[in-house]
């Protein structure tokens, strides 16, 4: 597994080894081992959640105001954009983001630590989008940024408007979001 830390270094693009032949691949889509010694973090996954969405379904920003959640993500079908946006006020990266393509194809994955909103946008017709989380979902506790706000100023790859639930349609600024505490 190859770790590579991102603009925000505590968010790691990881790349497994494949393993493929003409009958198709094989690999560890998660070892507890080899993502401490790649990623020197010693987390525990407490939660799998999976999702579907069709083309245009933009998730996010989500995060939770008290159990902060970690997660590692990846895609098992189809292609998104995800991205992470660190909100630790004490940040040297406060108000930056990140994103990445992640697709069924490439097989990369994305450690979000906790502290950081995350999002993503479907790219193809349908994807299948998986993560492990370090803490339970709270939904007391969850809250959402605007994806579009100005001041983060994510490039989003849209080729329509985005197709957004009630929750996400209602996100807030940045500069209005209550916060996780540190």
């Amino acid at each position: 597994m190859r770790a590579t830390p991102t603009a925000i270094p505590d968010v790691i693009l990881l790349e497994p080894k494949v393993f493929g032949d003409d009958r198709g691949f094989f690999y560890e889509s998660y070892n507890q081992k080899a993502f401490q010694e790649a990623t020197r973090l010693d987390v525990q996954f407490v939660q799998d959640n999976h999702s579907k969405s069709a083309r245009n379904v933009l998730r996010g920003l989500h995060y939770q105001v008290q159990q902060p959640q970690g997660k590692l993500v990846r895609v098992v079908q189809g292609e998104v954009f995800d991205v992470a946006v660190d909100i630790r006020k004490d940040s040297k990266t406060y108000g930056q983001w990140v994103g990445q393509l992640l697709s069924a194809e490439n097989k990369k994955q994305l450690w979000i630590p906790p502290g950081l909103a995350h999002g993503f946008v479907v790219l193809s017709e349908t994807a299948e989008f998986l993560y492990k989380t370090t803490d339970y979902y709270a939904p007391a506790h969850e809250r959402c940024i605007a994806w579009n706000d100005p001041k983060i100023g994510i490039e989003w790859p849209l080729t329509a408007e985005p197709l957004l639930s009630g929750k996400d349609k209602a996100g807030v600024r940045l500069e209005d979001a209550l916060l996780p505490a540190r």
